[in-house]
């Protein structure tokens, strides 16, 4: 009971868990990809407002596995990230826009215009 009260104030401790287990994935890698990897988690979650929790944890993980399997193969950061780090990290982003809070905005203008325009698509007269 006490658990389950407690992650209502202050988040699920099992994600957590799960964004310190990734980050001590991250310290793993060498130092330049720890770099490269360390400023895009850095860019991603300041551009990407993501507020649900399992989504950022999914796409935190995947670029950490992006960057684990790179290393591994020896692939040059450049031949990830391209001429463009900015470009690469929005477009990597786009994957992951379910859990970004704009969502309901965007839902809600839509909604409203609906209601502006009527139901024919015709707007009201005033």
């Amino acid at each position: 009971m006490t658990t389950g009260w407690i992650e209502q104030l202050t988040g699920s401790l099992e994600q957590k868990k799960q964004y310190r287990q990734n980050k001590a994935r991250v310290e793993k890698l060498p130092a330049d990809y720890r770099a490269a990897a360390t400023a895009l988690e850095r860019y991603l979650m300041y551009f990407g407002a993501i507020t649900k929790g399992d989504v950022l944890l999914r796409m935190l993980g995947d670029l950490t596995d992006l960057f684990e399997q790179s290393a591994a193969d020896g692939t040059p950061i450049r031949a990830i990230v391209g001429d463009d780090p900015v470009e690469f990290a929005e477009t990597f982003m786009r994957n992951y826009t379910g859990g970004q809070w704009i969502n309901k905005e965007r839902e809600r203008l839509v909604k409203a215009i609906d209601a502006a325009a009527g139901d024919d698509g015709r707007e009201g007269e005033s």
